[in-house]
């Protein structure tokens, strides 16, 4: 039983990775939307060609900013880790350990985000990193841990003695 959780865990760990990262993602991209929407319209030629760069430019960001934001959370790795390891399943610790990797990815990557406008900004890396830890805790957070079984039912109780 213990080995199937393990193997649970070798899944649910990395899906809650992939969630994180595309939570961020999407975060930045919806609050940095103006910016976004001046990147499409500056490569727009004629009608024909807009569907095109529309597509091609925004799959070109949306991959650029995916390696990104998983160059930002890579300290939330360590922060995962040491929830796996003691079993720490609360949504306040994987929100923090958004916010505060997030944080310090930002900061270690000073020169990554140069040529990126969209990681600019200290104030939405912070939120991206909130929200990208609430997801990987609704992912694989909420039951970290595969020592410790989530649904236990508790031990029944045994009958007093009787005494003759």
């Amino acid at each position: 039983m213990i080995v199937g959780r393990l193997l649970i865990r070798f899944l649910l760990v990395p899906l809650g990775g992939c969630f994180a990262i595309v939570t961020f993602v999407l975060f930045v991209m919806a609050a940095h939307w103006n910016r976004f929407a001046r990147l499409v319209e500056a490569e727009r030629g004629s009608d024909d060609a807009f569907f095109v760069a529309l597509v091609f430019l925004g799959a070109s960001i949306l991959i650029m900013a995916a390696i990104s934001a998983a160059a930002l959370l890579l300290p939330a790795m360590l922060g995962a880790l040491i929830a796996e390891s003691f079993a720490i399943r609360s949504w306040i610790f994987h929100v923090l350990n958004g916010a505060l990797s997030a944080w310090i990815g930002w900061a270690a990557f000073s020169d990554m985000r140069r040529p990126f406008e969209f990681y600019s900004d200290p104030l939405i890396i912070a939120g991206a990193g909130i929200a990208a830890g609430f997801a990987y805790w609704a992912v694989a957070g909420w039951s970290a841990g595969f020592w410790k079984p989530v649904f236990v039912q508790p031990p029944a109780a045994s009958p007093p003695a009787v005494r003759a």
